[in-house]
């Protein structure tokens, strides 16, 4: 392990742009690490965002658009379930590169902490995690197809079409975007990528592989796992699991996967902030 940027606080993604400069999501800012010495370790830093809000879901992942021209930075609510007075939070929030230019770009999302665009597609997708205490299986967790100017719906209105209790109105989920998929609730889905290898097998080729922290609000826990949605023609298939045994039968967990990437070589890393590791999950062949 090679340090090449110390003194961060809290970062949660990283994002290179086509500069070769790492921008870095912090609680309340992101970013610019540039200069490289010849031992990759980063010589400037700058402040490209700040002010974001602190407090509540406190992760903040940064994305560029497929041609470099946009930066996303994906804002969580601050509560479980309440009206916001940040119109930034539970959002997803574009900027360009160098930090101008705020607008809101979709809204509704209570906590989209991974946001990824479908390879050759300027299509931007995310995973949501849905409010607590509605018992063990209700909001389902959700990944969206998001286009500019969505709403998501929350807190009024969940996966496009169940009416929030405390916030809802009989018309809450009138033209509100509905999920590209369904999971099971409390499953905290984090990150997610899609395969861009050759590695795996031809019927793994450009499905979406979600992160499944893991539940804390359910009463038999659920999650802590990864798993696999069959992509064919762009439409989301079932979503079985690819990666499991991180919840043990009694209830415990050894650790919890947070983020899923494609490797270079064709693999498929998985991150685990619990158990403090780095999976390398391999098609080692028949």
């Amino acid at each position: 392990v090679e340090v090449v940027a110390d003194g961060l606080s809290a970062p949660s993604s990283i994002a290179f742009y086509q500069d070769g400069a790492l921008y870095v999501g912090e609680t309340t800012q992101v970013l610019r690490l540039s200069a490289p010495d010849e031992h990759s370790v980063f010589q400037a830093r700058e402040v490209v965002i700040d002010g974001l809000p602190s407090g509540g879901h406190n992760t903040r992942t940064v994305l560029f658009s497929p041609d470099g021209s946009t930066l996303f930075v994906s804002v969580g609510s601050s509560c479980n379930v309440c009206v916001e007075e940040d119109e930034r939070r539970a959002a997803i929030v574009r900027y360009s590169p160098d930090g101008s230019g705020e607008e809101v770009f979709a809204r509704g999302l209570r906590n989209a902490v991974g946001i990824t665009f479908r390879p050759g597609t300027d299509e931007l997708w995310a995973t949501n995690n849905g409010r607590d205490w509605l018992g063990d299986d209700l909001p389902p967790e959700t990944v969206y197809r998001v286009r500019e100017g969505d709403d998501a719906g929350w807190p009024y209105c969940h996966s496009g079409r169940i009416v929030d209790p405390d916030y809802g109105s009989p018309d809450a989920c009138a033209g509100i975007l509905a999920p590209a998929v369904e999971m099971q609730a409390h499953s905290a889905p984090l990150g997610l990528t899609f395969y861009t290898g050759q590695q795996f097998p031809e019927e793994y080729h450009g499905d979406l592989f979600v992160a499944f922290h893991g539940s804390w609000n359910r009463t038999v826990p659920t999650g802590y796992k990864v798993v696999r949605i069959s992509m064919r023609d762009g439409s989301p298939g079932p979503v079985p699991d690819f990666a499991a045994g991180w919840l043990r039968a009694d209830g415990s967990n050894r650790g919890s996967p947070v983020d899923v990437l494609t490797a270079s070589d064709g693999s498929l890393f998985v991150s685990d902030d619990s158990g403090g590791f780095l999976y390398r999950i391999f098609y080692a062949g028949e």
